[in-house]
């Protein structure tokens, strides 16, 4: 009995001493809570974010330049490939499997239909030695989300064709494009889209309404830390948001690689503030606008580390949350 009170007594005086000066340990980090990154989505779902993607042809006769602007005339382009890669993404099957790719995963949907996309009803051919190879030069969200990576291989497995992937930023995509080196292209900046038909390097593909096939979106999300120094979440709308965040020179990762998010970013600072794509117009707003030049992974990733606020879009940053923080 003796033995038993000063076991006791002993278990008190412990548990005291630990208590000593208010003092506690924190408890330790479970590898679960390690794995959730504080980045957290502060705004989305405003009308200024929705964010449309687009197939475009490339046109076979088109003045295509290499990297130094110089004419280049032996681009052999697979025509047959492109149009059946569009016409299977344009399809009821291709169109219903990219609706409902992640929610089964993220209970919600990463892309939508457009009411007024288009439909496509035409025969798709099996690849032939001639035809099997496409290149697809596209924006880093249907990539980095792994929309493509669920896309493609039903595609390639039901029609045998080998589809090479070229993922950047809009801007980049599009480059590509120019000097010759993609069978079509997916991506999201209309103004881009827009000077890539003016400028003759797309064509209507047959039974399409015109040379921009815009048939699916998603939106935009405001991302940040999850203490959220801004005030983002209690903004008005993503326009405040933006102008809170700018006023108190909260740390803000840019895409700053001419993307099509970097496009959409550039249009929600205030207007005074001058911020264009050119260094030269955030040079003085001190070390708090970081321009990266990197894909949206990345930057998410960076966003992160630095717990700073960036602009995303949604399928990407699901997949960034569901996978840890790690892309």
């Amino acid at each position: 009995m003796k033995k038993t009170v000063s076991l006791l007594l002993a278990l008190v005086m412990l548990l005291a001493l630990c208590a000593c000066g208010g003092r506690q340990s924190a408890p330790a980090a479970t590898e679960a809570d390690a794995n959730i990154p504080d980045t957290c989505i502060l705004k989305e779902a405003d009308d200024n974010m929705i964010n449309t993607y687009t197939l475009l042809a490339v046109n076979p006769d088109a003045p295509f330049v290499n990297a130094d602007g110089a004419p280049v005339t032996d681009v052999a382009l697979n025509t047959a490939g492109a149009a059946a890669l569009i016409n299977w993404l344009l399809s009821e099957e291709g169109e219903a499997l990219a609706a409902d790719y992640g929610v089964a995963d993220y209970g919600e949907h990463l892309f939508y239909l457009k009411d007024d996309r288009p439909v496509s009803t035409a025969e798709i051919p099996q690849a032939t030695e001639e035809t099997r190879r496409i290149r697809l030069s596209t924006t880093t969200s249907v990539n980095d989300s792994g929309l493509l990576g669920y896309l493609l291989p039903k595609f390639e497995s039901e029609y045998g064709y080998e589809t090479e992937v070229y993922s950047a930023g809009t801007g980049k995509a599009i480059a590509n494009a120019k000097m010759g080196n993609a069978d079509l292209i997916l991506v999201h900046a209309k103004k881009q889209e827009e000077a890539f038909v003016a400028d003759g390097f797309a064509y209507v593909l047959e039974g399409m309404p015109s040379e921009r096939m815009s048939y699916m979106y998603n939106y935009f999300v405001l991302c940040g830390p999850s203490d959220d120094p801004a005030g983002v979440k209690d903004a008005a709308d993503v326009l405040e948001a933006f102008r809170s965040i700018a006023e108190g020179k909260y740390p803000f990762i840019s895409r700053g690689d001419g993307s099509g998010t970097h496009s959409k970013e550039l249009a929600l600072w205030p207007e005074a503030l001058g911020i264009t794509a050119e260094a030269e117009s955030f040079a003085d707003y001190g070390d708090w606008y970081i321009s990266a030049n990197a894909g949206m992974g990345a930057c998410l990733v960076m966003a992160e580390e630095l717990h700073a606020y960036i602009l995303t879009d949604k399928a990407t940053f699901l997949t960034f949350s569901a996978n840890g923080g790690v892309m």
